[in-house]
């Protein structure tokens, strides 16, 4: 499969917005594990191809789209200014085709299939049926997402919506705004401030925070904080379920909107409201470059709901 870009040469090898540039993706691919390695022999045994064979695709791509993409020398690659764009711009639009390739696979089998994906503590279920209800023909079907990949699996096409919690990336998403709720902070069921009526963001000051800080800025810009920095580098984890074991067995806090503290029944944790932060939000996500009716209309319903 091929990407058709339009430029036009201004002369000694530069292009501009006017002629027909191919750019293949599989060489797009290429380049991604590359640019993921920064190293071309392991990004060679990842593709499994020999690295002569990576190195020519990636010089073809390189003539392809006019601009370099890497600098190498006998020590380092490392991306060019070109490199960075193309990187920012070739995942999304890896995971476009394969999501394209995925629905014509389905039609030509006669699939009717609408997947709708939704993170812990969301209730989809009066949509979902109020769809069904109007879409007999469909199987209509729900797939749990998390934190890290509630919108990946609509990039690829696996999802056609997704019940998201803000911060996404909204970069190929149709974003609907569907309802707005607290976020608490969980603590061990012993700790200090388990049990008040509510907290503000500042008596979390002296704890370790379990998540991205990225997800609670309100955290980040406290002035003195005097918990996390000094704890060594923060645990990893894959799930909620694994969060809430480590608060409960070796303390730290999270920040989770109350419908997830909610719907972990966990007896040695505790939730408590956090008077001044802002609410979280949830929207349901679908991909922008799609047009089929049945997403806004899905939209519609949910947005009903709530």
């Amino acid at each position: 499969m091929t990407l058709r870009t339009r430029g036009t040469k201004l002369g000694h090898g530069v292009y501009t917005v006017g002629d027909v540039v191919d750019v293949d993706l599989r060489k797009l691919r290429y380049f991604v594990v590359v640019a993921e390695e920064l190293h071309f022999s392991r990004a060679a045994g990842r593709l499994h191809i020999t690295q002569p064979v990576l190195s020519r695709q990636i010089r073809a791509l390189e003539q392809e789209l006019r601009a370099q993409l890497f600098t190498r020398n006998r020590q380092t690659t490392e991306l060019t200014a070109a490199g960075r764009q193309l990187l920012e711009d070739a995942r999304p639009l890896l995971a476009t085709a394969q999501a394209l390739c995925r629905r014509v696979q389905q039609a030509a089998h006669g699939s009717s299939v609408f997947t709708v994906g939704f993170m812990p503590g969301i209730t989809v279920t009066g949509a979902v049926r109020a769809f069904s209800a109007r879409h007999p023909e469909l199987s209509v079907q729900v797939v749990r997402t998390s934190w890290g990949d509630q919108v990946q699996g609509v990039h690829e096409g696996l999802l056609d919506v997704s019940f998201v919690r803000l911060p996404v990336d909204h970069r190929g998403l149709e974003l609907r705004p569907l309802f707005r709720e607290p976020r608490v902070a969980v603590l061990p069921a012993d700790h200090r401030l388990a049990g008040k009526e509510s907290i503000v963001i500042a008596d979390l000051a002296p704890e370790r925070l379990l998540q991205d800080p990225d997800a609670v800025p309100e955290w980040r810009d406290l002035p003195e904080r005097t918990g996390g920095e000094e704890a060594g580098p923060r645990p990893s984890f894959a799930t909620v379920e694994e969060k809430l074991e480590h608060v409960a067995t070796s303390g730290g806090v999270l920040v989770l909107p109350l419908s997830t503290a909610v719907y972990y029944t966990h007896t040695d944790v505790a939730h408590v409201p956090i008077d001044d932060i802002g609410p979280g939000e949830v929207c349901l996500a679908w991909s922008a470059g799609r047009r089929s009716p049945l997403l806004p209309e899905f939209a519609d319903i949910a947005a009903a709901q709530h």
